[in-house]
C-alpha cells in the first residue's frame, strides 16, 4: 500500500532535518546538490555555523501541490499558506517546541493559570519580582504583579534605585513658587519669600515694589523695597515734606552745605568765625552783643564777653533799659548810708544834688550811718525825763531863769523863784523889796 502524499512530505520533512556543519577557514569538499545552506552564526575567531537544509524535488513539489491540505505540520501545531500556496507551521499560543514534529501545551496561558504570587510569562508561572524592582528596594508580588517600594528610611524610586533618606531631597524639585527658598523645619519643607521679597511662598513671591506709584504717599520704591523718601536728605538735614514720594531737604539754621549730602555747622570753635560774629555758639557764629543788653543801652565787646552801658545823658539799669536823666535818679541808688534817706535838692552853686537826712528817730551821721535814738517821744522816757533829740534828758536843763529852781515832772521842767525871792522864774527872779505901810485910822 502507498502512503499518502501528507505521509511522504512528512517522513521527507523529517529525514530531511537541519544539518550543521562549521567550517574553519575553508569550504566543503562536498556540496549537496539539492540542498540549500544559511549561515545564522559567526564566531569571533572566523567560524561560521551554517545550516544546510535539504530540499528533495519530488516531496516539495508534492507540498507545493497539497499546501496545509496535506497536513504537513507536527501535533498541535498550525498551518498557514503562504504566497505561492507554500506550507507555514507554528506552535499556537500557549503552545511551544517544533511545530514541524510536536507543539508542547505551555504551564499557563493567562495569569489566572498561576498562583496569586505567580505571573503568566512565556507560557510560564514565574516569580514577577525577578528583575521587576530597582537597586535597594523591596518587591512583593499581590496578584500576579510586583508590587515594588522602598526600605523604611529610604526614599527614590523603587522601581529605579532607593537610597538613604534625605531630608533635603523634599526641597528637589522645590514645592514652592518662584522667588522663594525652601526649608527643611522638623522634616517638613517650609517655604518662604526670598529677602526683599513678599506675597504667597507657595504660589510665588515678588518685589515689595517696582516703582514708586506702589508705595505709599511718603515713601519711594529704592532697591524693590518701599522705604521712607525722607531718607534721600544728607547727614545733619531736614526732611521738611515730601512731594511725588521725593523729599524736600533743607539745612537747619546756622548750618551751611547741600541739604542732599551734608549739612554742616557754621563753626566748629571760634578762630572758624569773623570779626563782626567772634563767638561760635553750637556750630553758629554770633555776636555775643546780640540781645545781651536792655533797650537803649550800649554793648562793647571785651574779647567775647559783652559789657553794658547806659549813655552818658541817660540812666538806668543798661541790661533792661536806659533813660533820660530825672531829679528823682539824683537818690538812684541811694548815696546816703545807713538808716539815712536822700532827696533831692541843691549845692551852693544852685546845681542840682542829692541831699542826705537821718532817718526819723535816727541820729549820726547821714553820709555813713545813722543809729536810732533813745526815744521818739515822751512817752519812752521815765517821768522826770524828756525826750530831747531822740534823747531821754533832763528837761530842767537851760529852762529855768538863773537862781531860779527847777523841778521835773511830767517830763517837763517846773521852774520856781526862791522864797524871797519874785519874778518870772523863767526868766529872772529877784528879791523882794518890803515898804513899810501906814495905817491910817
Amino acid at each position: 500500500m502507498l502512503p499518502q502524499p501528507s505521509q511522504l512530505l512528512g517522513v521527507a520533512l523529517l529525514l530531511l532535518a537541519l544539518v550543521c556543519q562549521s567550517t574553519v577557514g575553508k569550504k566543503l569538499e562536498k556540496r549537496c546538490v539539492n540542498c540549500s545552506y544559511r549561515t545564522y552564526y559567526t564566531y569571533g575567531d572566523g567560524r561560521s555555523l551554517q545550516r544546510v537544509i535539504y530540499q528533495d524535488p519530488v516531496y516539495t513539489r508534492a507540498a507545493q501541490t497539497y499546501g496545509c491540505s496535506g497536513s504537513p505540520c507536527g501535533v498541535n501545531a498550525i498551518c498557514q499558506e503562504a504566497a505561492g500556496g507554500r506550507p507555514v507551521c507554528s506552535c499556537p499560543p500557549g503552545y511551544s517546541g517544533n511545530p514541524l514534529t510536536h507543539c508542547n501545551r505551555g504551564e499557563c496561558l493567562d495569569n489566572v493559570d498561576c498562583r496569586g504570587d505567580l505571573q503568566c510569562k512565556d507560557n510560564r508561572c514565574v516569580n514577577p519580582c525577578v528583575g521587576a524592582c530597582g537597586i535597594g528596594s523591596n518587591c512583593e508580588a499581590r496578584n500576579h504583579v510586583a508590587v515594588c517600594s522602598c526600605p523604611a528610611g529610604y526614599n527614590g524610586d523603587p522601581y529605579t534605585a532607593c537610597h538613604l533618606n534625605d531630608p533635603e531631597e523634599q526641597c528637589h524639585p522645590s514645592p514652592c513658587g518662584i522667588n522663594t527658598k525652601c526649608e527643611i523645619i522638623n522634616g517638613v519643607p517650609t517655604c518662604s519669600c526670598l529677602h526683599g521679597y513678599l506675597g504667597n511662598p507657595l504660589s510665588g513671591c515678588r518685589h515689595e515694589c517696582e516703582r514708586d506709584s506702589d508705595c505709599g504717599g511718603r515713601d519711594m520704591c529704592s532697591n524693590f523695597k518701599c522705604v521712607p523718601s525722607c531718607g534721600q536728605c544728607g547727614i545733619g538735614a531736614n526732611c521738611k515734606s515730601v512731594s511725588n514720594h521725593r523729599a524736600v531737604c533743607e539745612c537747619p539754621k546756622g548750618y551751611i552745605g547741600s541739604p542732599y549730602t551734608e549739612c554742616r555747622p557754621e563753626c566748629y570753635g571760634d578762630s572758624d568765625c569773623p570779626a563782626g560774629r567772634p563767638a561760635c555758639f553750637y556750630g553758629i557764629c554770633k555776636n555775643t552783643c546780640d540781645g545781651a543788653c536792655g533797650i537803649g543801652a550800649d554793648c562793647n565787646l571785651r574779647g567775647l564777653t559783652p559789657v553794658c552801658s547806659c549813655p552818658r545823658d541817660m540812666t538806668g539799669d543798661p541790661f533792661v533799659r536806659c533813660r533820660p536823666f530825672t531829679k528823682e535818679d539824683l537818690c538812684e541808688p541811694n548815696p546816703c548810708g545807713t538808716n539815712a534817706i536822700c532827696v533831692p535838692g541843691h549845692d551852693n552853686t544852685g546845681r542840682e544834688r542829692p541831699v542826705c537826712n537821718c532817718l526819723p528817730g535816727h541820729t549820726g551821721n547821714p553820709l555813713s550811718h545813722c543809729s536810732r535814738g533813745e526815744c521818739l517821744s515822751n512817752n519812752e522816757c521815765p517821768d522826770h525825763r524828756a525826750c530831747i533829740n531822740y534823747q531821754c534828758v533832763d528837761p530842767c536843763i537851760g529852762k529855768c531863769a538863773t537862781g531860779a529852781s527847777c523841778q521835773a515832772k511830767a517830763h517837763l521842767a517846773v521852774c520856781r523863784c526862791p522864797q524871797g525871792q519874785t519874778g518870772d522864774a523863767l526868766v529872772s527872779c529877784r528879791q523882794t523889796r518890803t515898804f513899810p505901810v501906814a495905817k491910817y485910822h
